[in-house]
């Protein structure tokens, strides 16, 4: 797994201390849902979508690597997967997961094993 899987990219211009607070989430081929929750823990960066009605209210975590660009006048976040790589990623449960580093781990592997679209995390841009 990537040392930048759990850190916001400089590309995304983030900081530790922003506050995501229900943006909206866009994968690469439309909306997942709004953040719910966001840590700006150093090694530990993620976000944690609360996908609504879509997946019928799952919340799935994403590392902050997966994270391409934000739009901060639409407060918007835009990450590197496609809305299927999302809803097949382990569910997120805060009671069972926040801060657990086996579900970190199976987290990390999910989006490397999946890699997203070229030049985004986790994928080479060369195809």
């Amino acid at each position: 797994m990537s040392d930048t899987t759990w850190s916001y990219s400089p590309t995304a211009n983030l900081s530790a201390d922003s506050d995501l607070a229900g943006w909206k989430v866009e994968a690469t081929d439309g909306s997942i849902g709004r953040i719910d929750k966001h840590s700006g823990e150093v090694g530990s960066q993620y976000i944690v979508v609360d996908t609504g009605v879509w997946i019928f209210g799952k919340e799935v975590l994403l590392p902050a690597g997966n994270i391409t660009s934000v739009d901060t006048d639409a407060r918007t976040v835009h990450v590197g997967r496609t809305k299927e790589q999302i809803k097949n990623a382990p569910e997120f449960d805060t009671d069972k997961h926040l801060g657990g580093p086996d579900y970190h781990q199976r987290i990390g592997i999910h989006y490397t094993d999946h890699p997203g679209t070229p030049g985004a995390p986790g994928t080479s841009s060369l195809r």
